[in-house]
């Protein structure tokens, strides 16, 4: 007799089941997210196919695992190379997503070209745009396309495992997830359990053949990945390519990687041929070379190479009610802290002024090593003053008003150097740190008052 499909309740944000419907997910707090599903039983066959075993079935030791099978496979871009740890891993999922129109389709089809030239056939599954569209980039991106790229129009992931039989593609990409559905599954395309059972099909085929699959996923109006967290704790890794709109240049941040650092970022710039890879992201994103009223530069150090961008800051008299406080590419609880800090220990009086903070370029940066700089941003125009040197501030601001020290403040002054500034103030700890040359003049500051007496002397 046949067994009757079950019914569960999964919440949409977070993947949590229950075994009845209720109001708020008890996991990750979110209301009215909570929607009913059913679940085709699995029979004894199926489940077996969703087995992962070891060497003839049974445990083997660890030591004697072979690690030869996973050289790297290059993706032709050295950007990306970077941000995935040195290349390509074979049998790796990678989960790439990004607001509609940022370049996830340009930058993957680029690859693909690129792969399909030095390693054999690579199939690209469109769920969303026709061969024509595809081809219309390729002729843009590409210019001469390789024999060994296919291209396949198809949603059903069970056409697209029995074309990846028949290929046996090296390369799999898949764009988009939430445009693919299996038979298998009672639900509509994009669904929370149709996205699950995609994915552990591509999953099985990529570990079982060691074949790397990239996979396009949207996101939501906050900017995380749509569908349910299970996804991202699937996948090897997940990268996030952003920017402004209204700019060129884009950013590839890896959230997970199992193969390499999370911190490392890929800088791009996107034009009519394509994307065209950025190696000095300092350059790009500091502009202007003269110091400026309100305007500071800060460093942060991203995976093996530091970050250079301007931090712009405007204070201005508040006209009515109460003084707005505005943040764009920081936080706005750290400019909250940053302004009490100010008012504090400076002796900066902001209760009646609005102010404006801005990362230059479009950049998003989570670190506190631009507190020092956001410090000086806002006093620089409070008081209507500017520096009369070049010069960099990183550095963390704590409660007290003291500096604390920053990762790898000797490479942020290497750079330094490189750029032509003509000083760097850095917390006093990784000033007394530093062993470099006399090429440029370091500036410890043990607190927020000595970065200040420092920023104004000659």
């Amino acid at each position: 007799m046949a067994k009757k499909a079950k019914t569960v309740f999964i919440c949409t944000e977070c993947g949590n089941e229950y075994s009845a419907w209720q109001g708020q997910c008890s996991y990750c707090g979110a209301w009215n997210t909570i929607v009913e599903h059913k679940v085709a039983p699995l029979e004894e066959a199926a489940a077996d196919t969703r087995r992962r075993t070891g060497v003839a079935g049974r445990p083997v030791k660890l030591g004697e695992v072979g690690t030869h099978d996973y050289t790297r496979l290059s993706s032709g871009l050295s950007e990306l190379d970077r941000v995935l740890g040195g290349g390509i891993v074979p049998g790796s999922l990678t989960l790439i997503s990004g607001e509609p129109g940022i370049g996830k389709s340009t930058i993957i089809a680029q690859a693909a070209g690129k792969i399909a030239d030095k390693y054999g056939p690579v199939l690209y599954v469109s769920g969303e745009e026709s061969e024509e569209q595809v081809k219309l980039r390729a002729d843009r991106v590409l210019g001469r396309i390789s024999d060994s790229l296919y291209i396949y129009p198809e949603t059903n992931i069970e056409n697209i495992m029995a074309a990846c039989e028949s290929i046996k593609p090296c390369f799999i990409i898949i764009d988009s997830i939430q445009t693919m559905y299996s038979q298998s599954a009672d639900s509509v395309a994009g669904s929370l359990t149709q996205i699950r059972e995609c994915s552990g099909q591509l999953i099985r085929y990529a570990k079982n053949r060691n074949v790397p699959v990239f996979i396009v996923a949207h996101v939501t109006k906050s900017g995380e990945l749509a569908g349910p967290k299970t996804i991202e704790h699937m996948v090897d890794t997940v990268l996030s390519f952003s920017g402004e709109r209204d700019r060129d240049l884009r950013i590839l941040r890896s959230f997970k990687n199992r193969f390499g650092t999370t911190d490392e970022i890929g800088a791009f710039r996107m034009t009519e041929g394509g994307m065209i890879e950025v190696p000095d992201i300092s350059g790009s994103l500091v502009e202007n070379s003269d110091s400026e009223e309100g305007s500071v530069v800060s460093a942060v150090y991203e995976g093996s190479r530091p970050v250079f961008f301007e931090i712009q800051a405007l204070v201005t008299r508040a006209n009515v009610g109460f003084a707005r406080r505005t943040a764009i590419g920081i936080s706005q609880n750290r400019l909250n802290m940053i302004l009490a800090v100010l008012e504090k220990k400076a002796g900066l009086s902001l209760l009646d002024y609005d102010v404006y903070v801005n990362v230059v370029g479009g950049m998003n940066t989570g670190s506190t090593s631009t507190d020092l700089a956001v410090a000086l941003a806002i006093y620089s125009s409070f008081k209507g003053r500017s520096s009369s040197r070049r010069l960099v501030a990183a550095g963390e601001v704590g409660l007290t008003g003291n500096l604390r020290s920053i990762p790898n403040a000797d490479k942020i002054v290497q750079e330094a150097v490189r750029l032509g500034y003509e000083a760097v103030i850095i917390p006093e700890n990784n000033a007394k740190q530093y062993r470099g040359g006399a090429d440029i003049k370091v500036l410890g500051a043990a607190n927020i008052n000595d970065a200040i007496r420092a920023w104004q002397s000659n």
